[in-house]
């Protein structure tokens, strides 16, 4: 198997409140321990009692015979951004987990500043999970982005590893094409007649680079997943976002943005769409 393909989730790190979600966030995570095969570490930020370790021990335990093996629990007083990053970064964690908050009509997702911050900063992936549940929700569908980065590669063949442990039936690979990139003013029939032609040889080109990308993952990888590509046209970031919410998709994976100047502070990234109103899970690959 390609040097490319070996990446896995072995810790996976989730800042818990002894809040209403605290049950369901904790049993999401536990689920992802045994869809990983990997260690789970619980932070609480905030004061250590025998009554809140004894309601974490009791959500934890009945997942698996080796529990204690498995999970950590971690307490820690301070700024919750600063001690979840710096404890990621000592525990080598490889994935965040990081819950959403429903907007007032509870069809709309976004994260808070808190989670904004630890997204934007962490050194790991982070996994955004808008409905955590108690119950089990299939991943059917798995969005990917296909857009021209040099991350993206990564990220796509990443994506076949995660859609295998999460058994996910569905991977469609969204290529967004700018409409910068479609330099044509339509007037009349000559130019929407233009305007298409260009857009199909943009869409084409798009899909070639893709396939090259997913003729580099292996068939074990691709077993038992119908796998799509589409090209949409628009502002990166909403565009994919959106796709993601009329696909009904199960989870998006996206690249992780990285701040280089002061001036990416000024003008934020595609990501930032996504984040401002989540259209489902969303995993940001690091």
């Amino acid at each position: 198997m390609s040097e490319l393909l070996q990446h896995k989730f072995n810790t996976i790190l989730i800042g818990v409140a002894f809040s209403p979600n605290l049950k369901n966030n904790i049993f999401e995570a536990m689920r992802m321990v045994d869809f990983f095969d990997c260690k789970l570490i619980i932070v609480h930020v905030g004061e250590n009692t025998k009554e809140k370790e004894d309601t974490i021990k009791e959500l934890i335990s009945g997942f698996s015979e080796d529990d204690d093996e498995k999970v950590k629990v971690i307490w820690k007083q301070g700024d919750p951004v600063e001690v979840i990053i710096n404890t990621a970064k000592e525990n080598n964690a490889d994935l965040v987990m990081l819950g959403a908050i429903p907007r007032e009509d509870f069809l709309k997702f976004y994260i808070g500043s808190i989670a904004r911050k630890i997204t934007r900063r962490a050194h790991c992936s982070v996994l955004l999970l808008i409905k955590p549940s108690e119950d089990l929700r299939p991943c059917n569908h798995i969005v990917v982005n296909g857009l021209k980065d040099e991350k993206t590669k990564q990220t796509i063949l990443d994506s076949f590893e995660i859609a295998q442990n999460l058994g996910a039936q569905k991977l469609t690979i969204v290529e967004e094409i700018s409409h910068q990139e479609v330099k044509v003013v339509v007037e009349d029939d000559q130019s929407l007649l233009k305007d298409t032609l260009l857009k199909e040889q943009l869409a084409k080109k798009e899909d070639k680079r893709v396939q090259d990308i997913l003729n580099e993952v292996s068939e074990d990888l691709k077993n038992g997943i119908l796998i799509k590509t589409q090209s949409i046209f628009g502002k990166r970031g909403y565009s994919i976002g959106h796709y993601a919410k009329v696909a009904a998709a199960d989870l998006l994976i996206m690249n992780a943005p990285e701040i280089t100047t002061f001036m990416d502070r000024i003008f934020p990234h595609d990501l930032e769409h996504i984040l401002s109103e989540l259209p489902t899970d969303v995993l940001i690959m690091r």
